[in-house]
């Protein structure tokens, strides 16, 4: 981690502007000069740059739709093959994700005139990686795209890098704030739940704690954008906590005979399902192709 900075670098307010990538680098802003990532699968992702590199890119100002790295020709954007996850730039932005990393945003003149400088370079700001998932890009080829959040200036200004840990409050106060979520059927769930009294899925396993037992509901088809999924029984799975992570960030996938395997294609065991429980098939193939299992198969 020491070798990576997440946030604002000193000196370098949003706006600024530079007249190439070796600028841009030598002030830390961006620090590589070839690559839209600058990150890797252990550290995590610090930074992007967006320049029209890629034909699958969508610049919306404070959102932006970015491709992953890897297998596009250089010299027209076009992709030529398939990218991978296990490339250290998607993997990086896979780690900024799960840890709530903010991205530095470099924004090229190539880019979406709308939001990008006439000349040069410019620092945009700090973003988060909302989603990622894989789908077959303009070409053809699988990409895996990223969804990227402009954070506010309070986010941004509140955003502590890891190497500085704050001292803390051994009081903490309240404060009152606004949040947004979708609004789901905790009937829907438990119902799910209490069909398998709790036992996952995948393992069979019963968590039991002292006021009872506990497992999760596990939507299949995320309930928000870009994935839109009902909150329906058939889009819900019993899971234990360690297979209902694993499911989400695409550890695992359910094939379609109902076999758990893993991210390797490695076959784990059969899901379990109870007679008076229908699993969607659509979902499942919807959520194999987020995680690039689908693209996979003739």
């Amino acid at each position: 981690m020491a070798d990576y900075y997440f946030g604002e670098i000193q000196g370098n307010p949003v706006g600024t502007t530079y007249a190439s990538r070796q600028e841009a680098a030598a002030a830390g802003v961006h620090r590589v000069t070839v690559q839209g990532i600058s990150g890797n699968r252990i550290a995590g992702a610090e930074s992007i740059s967006v320049n029209g590199g890629y034909e699958d890119d969508e610049d919306l100002g404070d959102e932006i739709i970015y491709t992953g790295a890897g297998g596009n020709d250089p010299a027209t954007g076009r992709q030529i093959a398939d990218q991978t996850l296990s490339q250290a730039g998607n993997a990086g932005m896979v780690v900024s994700e799960e840890n709530g990393y903010p991205i530095r945003v470099m924004r090229g003149s190539n880019g979406d005139p709308k939001y990008s400088p006439v000349s040069g370079y410019r620092y945009d700001g700090l973003y988060r990686v909302d989603d990622h998932w894989a789908e077959a890009g303009k070409s053809g080829y699988r990409i895996w795209r990223f969804r990227l959040i402009r954070l506010t200036l309070r986010e941004a200004a509140a955003y502590v890098p890891i190497a500085n840990l704050p001292v803390g409050n051994v009081r903490p106060g309240r404060t009152e704030g606004v949040a947004q979520r979708i609004v789901r059927s905790t009937q829907v769930s438990d119902s799910v739940k209490k069909l398998y009294e709790h036992a996952c899925q995948v393992c069979d396993v019963q968590l039991r704690l002292p006021v009872g037992m506990y497992s999760e509901g596990a939507h299949i088809r995320g309930l928000g954008k870009p994935h839109d999924g009902p909150d329906t029984p058939d889009n819900v799975l019993c899971l234990c906590p360690n297979h209902h992570a694993q499911f989400d960030l695409g550890g695992i996938y359910i094939d379609a005979q109902f076999r758990v395997r893993d991210h390797t294609g490695a076959t784990l065991g059969p899901l379990y399902r109870k007679s008076g429980h229908m699993v969607n098939q659509d979902h499942l193939s919807y959520h194999r192709t987020r995680f690039g299992h689908d693209l996979d198969e003739p």
